[in-house]
């Protein structure tokens, strides 16, 4: 199947686009290589494959919470545009 112009501009139109006549010829041509690949994959052999999401099945894997004492607290500070009781003050989100 061949891209056409009326294709490209009605795609063009959906996305909004304002494409110039002379660039007509390129997209034709990007989107035709688009499709084509997308044509090999689809044909690509999958028997015998297994259906597979992930590479693993873990999820929602997390770390435990650790509290760590940082020695230094008037380093870490010292590029904190507000602070209080040696802590950084932020603006209230509520």
């Amino acid at each position: 199947m061949e891209v056409s112009k009326e294709e490209i501009l009605h795609i063009a139109n959906l996305a909004k686009l304002k494409l110039k006549e002379e660039e007509i010829p390129e997209y034709i041509k990007n989107l035709q290589d688009i499709l084509n690949f997308a044509n090999i994959v689809n044909k690509a052999p999958i028997d015998g494959l297994d259906t597979a999401i992930g590479a693993i099945d873990n999820y929602n894997v997390f770390r435990k919470d650790e509290i760590k004492v940082f020695e230094d607290n008037k380093a870490l500070l010292q590029n904190a545009p507000e602070q209080e009781d040696n802590m950084f003050k932020i603006p209230k989100v509520i």
